[in-house]
């Protein structure tokens, strides 16, 4: 998290804190400056009346101009100058008028004064520099005006201290001002990191919120199609029974029937055995819900399964006065998948290419052995239905309309679905569509 400071805000924010500190300097003044009559009572009992006067004078002025200065908003500095120099005035007056005896007293009492104000004070040194060369510029003015001593006398009776105080003291707003300068951005770094962080919380809590709800609709999309699958899976599970049993009624009787009719009874029968054997599966909630579905692995020769799929769809096929060419492989080859799954793969990338194809075309399946994989190849040689489209129809579980309104709704599930069947089954599935037509093809290892 990234804070700027503008220097707009630099300077509010400073110009808060000098007014803090001038707000401090001028009531403390304000305050315990005629305090300072006291001594003036005790050392210097003949002009003290005088100097309380023009104390409380002063204090009132300081406060006058401190409100009409915060009135119109005026420079602090200026406020600050005016103000020391009138305590300056004073001090300086009172440094060379009173007798030798009280000089270290009073002397002590200014550098009392501007030790005080440096140390309270928030602005340029350079500022501090000019009222600390003002403060000697009026002791030298009163010096040469009203006193009579020799400047040893004033330098020894406290003079050098007042000197030492006010050079350390003009170091003092250096310092001061670079801290609280430092202090300043500090502040305004915080407030605006903590205003950043109240955003993102309220942000992050607007989001929680969103995926609470819409983790509330999914939980309830799952309830609703855990109970679609318990009551579709269980009217099903009668309908393939009353066809098995129908089926088996015609058994019964297969001595009335022609050879064809015979195929055609076992064909059903198959079927119908797949289809039990699938629903089953779906209907185990357990599997439903685990990352992995369980397969029954079993040996069996998958050219021969290929070709059950091919003459399932023959009649589909002619139906649409399309033509299947079996370049089925006669060679029995064995590999060590679950049947069932690897039939419905062969099952529905055939049977969609028979759905999107166009009428009086052919189709060829191709089986192969190439490197001790069993490779199956279905390869139509019509119009194209497009890489992109089929991309989406192998990638999502989602209907495709064609663009011209005028082919067959395309359904990806069933190409979606035989595309994870392949990969969970261990082999592999490529496809493309080119100005060549369609290609589909399937690898699976086979069992020396």
């Amino acid at each position: 998290m990234f804070v700027q400071i503008t220097k707009e805000e630099f300077s509010k924010e400073v110009n808060k804190k000098a007014w803090y500190q001038t707000n401090n300097i001028i009531w403390t003044i304000i305050f315990l400056y005629p305090i300072f009559s006291i001594i003036d009572f005790i050392y210097s009992p003949d002009i003290w009346i005088q100097f309380l006067i023009v104390r409380i004078i002063t204090v009132l002025v300081i406060l006058g101009l401190y409100t009409y200065f915060q009135n119109r908003k005026y420079d602090y500095r200026i406020l600050l100058h005016i103000s020391f120099l009138l305590l300056s005035i004073i001090s300086a007056l009172l440094c060379n008028i009173v007798n030798d005896q009280q000089l270290t007293i009073y002397f002590l009492t200014y550098s009392v004064i501007i030790l005080f104000f440096n140390l309270q004070v928030f602005w340029e040194p350079v500022n501090s520099v000019i009222q600390g060369l003002v403060a000697i510029m009026l002791l030298a003015i009163f010096f040469n005006t009203l006193n009579t001593y020799n400047l040893d006398l004033v330098v020894n009776n406290g003079g050098q201290y007042f000197i030492i105080i006010l050079f350390i003291s003009c170091l003092i707003p250096n310092a001061r001002y670079k801290v609280i300068e430092r202090e300043v951005r500090s502040t305004i770094l915080i407030e605006k990191s903590n205003e950043q962080l109240k955003i993102q919380n309220h942000d992050i809590a607007e989001k929680n919120a969103i995926i609470d709800m819409q983790y509330d609709r999914l939980r309830k999309l799952d309830e609703q199609k855990n109970s679609f699958i318990n009551i579709a899976g269980h009217d099903l599970k009668n309908l393939i029974g009353s066809i098995i049993m129908s089926n088996n009624m015609v058994k019964e009787e297969d001595y009335r029937l022609s050879s064809d009719q015979r195929e055609f009874v076992q064909y059903i029968s198959d079927s119908a055995d797949k289809m039990q054997y699938m629903l089953n599966k779906l209907m185990d909630v357990k599997e439903i819900e685990s990352p992995e579905l369980k397969f029954n692995m079993e040996i069996f020769d998958i050219n021969a399964e290929v070709q059950t799929i091919f003459k399932g769809l023959v009649e589909t096929a002619l139906m649409k006065n399309i033509h299947l060419v079996d370049n089925i492989l006669k060679l029995p080859l064995n590999v060590k998948l679950d049947k069932v799954f690897t039939g419905q793969i062969f099952q529905n990338i055939l049977s969609n290419c028979i759905k999107f194809s166009q009428t009086n075309n052919n189709i060829r399946v191709v089986t192969s052995l190439q490197r001790q994989r069993f490779v199956f190849e279905v390869i139509d040689e019509g119009v194209a239905i497009g890489q992109e489209e089929l991309d989406m129809m192998f990638n999502k579980l989602k209907t495709l309309n064609d663009a011209s309104g005028h082919m067959e709704s395309r359904l990806g599930l069933g190409l979606s679905i035989a595309k994870l069947m392949t990969k969970e089954l261990g082999g592999e599935l490529t496809y493309k569509s080119d100005e060549n037509g369609n290609y589909f093809r399937v690898e699976f290892y086979v069992i020396n």
